[in-house]
């Protein structure tokens, strides 16, 4: 039987540490239930998941972030005269 190594899988995965998080994704899908995509009897499953990825079977599927939704600003709260009060920005500087 044949070795499987890193080298293999880079092939398919552009760089080495997006492939080790896509290895340790795959073997907590293992061992939470999930059926192999490829087979390989007496084989652990980090093993495995690195034949899945070599074999092509797994894939990476670049994930767009959602944006927050923009929120409207609240109102400045009105003075006593029923006019709204201005934000100011200016800094009183000692001389």
């Amino acid at each position: 039987m044949a070795r499987i190594t890193v080298e293999d899988c880079l092939k398919n995965v552009p760089n080495r540490f997006l492939l080790v998080n896509m290895v340790a994704k795959r073997v907590r899908q293992i061992r939470e239930g999930s059926e192999y995509l490829v087979s390989a009897p007496k084989n652990e499953d980090i093993v495995i998941s690195l034949r899945e990825i070599a074999a092509g079977k797994i894939k990476l599927t670049p994930v767009t972030p959602a944006l927050p939704e923009f929120e409207e600003p609240a109102a400045l709260p009105e003075s006593s005269e029923g006019e709204p009060l201005q934000e100011t920005s200016e800094t009183a500087v000692d001389e």
